[in-house]
């Protein structure tokens, strides 16, 4: 941030993609809890298990030699204690090969956060849209439109700072709030359809590169379309099949 150097994060599930990612020179590789909705077809990510993302986790820090790698920490798994939260950040760091870990919520997280950091578990917040409480916005809509929103989220940033978390994702909140955030905050900031002028970008590897097709979100820049290129290629393959055209001679014994 000091450098002015923008941060570019995707995320990965598998050792495969991860691989992928960290030679093309990403700098944070995320193990979102959105590889429940990806990869596992969970509905929303409050179903996604603490297991379940140790799973993602392990898997994907095989195929990574550069990137640093960052785990979500799904719901439950840190809310009921801090001391709770401590043993299954452990988990991700001692077992998965995470070098850090992220949180949801303001306020009635700090004082988890603090402790894991006091702990030497390398912390990232996030705030604005935060998905394992759908159920309480009720939808995914744009968070700190309101002027007490607006400063309830930017009051959790200072603290989730105090506390010493080294990042903080801000989601889908209003680009003039993002700004200020960062403007005010020493740490870097990681937008999800936050505005340009965060410290950095994330996005889900799978929009981002066309292969989940069930919505795209606005704040989403397709640079490519592999889920129709896949499925193609897959058509192609089972006519091949199916008219015997497919081994040829060149790839038969």
């Amino acid at each position: 941030k000091q450098r002015g150097e923008k941060i570019a994060v995707l995320t990965a599930y598998d050792a495969l993609l991860a691989e992928i990612l960290d030679s093309a020179g990403v700098d944070i590789i995320l193990v979102g809890d959105s590889g429940g909705m990806v990869m596992g077809g969970h509905k929303t990510t409050v179903s996604v298990t603490l297991e379940e993302m140790l799973l993602y986790t392990k898997s994907a820090s095989r195929g990574i030699t550069n990137a640093l790698l960052i785990a979500d920490m799904p719901f439950l798994s840190y809310q009921v204690s801090p001391e709770t939260a401590i043993a299954n950040a452990g988990r991700f760091l001692q077992e998965a090969g995470a070098e850090g870990v992220k949180i949801e919520g303001g306020s009635p997280v700090i004082e988890t956060a603090r402790r894991l950091v006091n702990m030497g578990i390398p912390v990232m917040g996030h705030l604005g849209l935060t998905p394992q409480s759908i159920h309480k916005f009720g939808s995914y809509k744009l968070q700190g439109s309101e002027q007490e929103s607006a400063e309830q989220i930017y009051q959790d940033a200072l603290k989730l700072q105090d506390a010493g978390v080294f990042s903080i994702v801000l989601e889908k909140i209003p680009y003039d709030l993002a700004e200020r955030i960062t403007n005010t905050l020493s740490i870097p900031t990681i937008g999800i359809g936050a505005g340009i002028k965060c410290d950095g970008q994330v996005l889900v590897s799978q929009d981002m590169l066309g292969m989940y097709r069930k919505f795209k979100p606005k704040f989403v820049r397709q640079y490519a379309h592999l889920g129709d290129q896949i499925e193609k290629s897959c058509r192609d393959y089972i006519s091949d099949v199916k008219n015997s055209q497919f081994p040829s001679e060149n790839e038969s014994f």
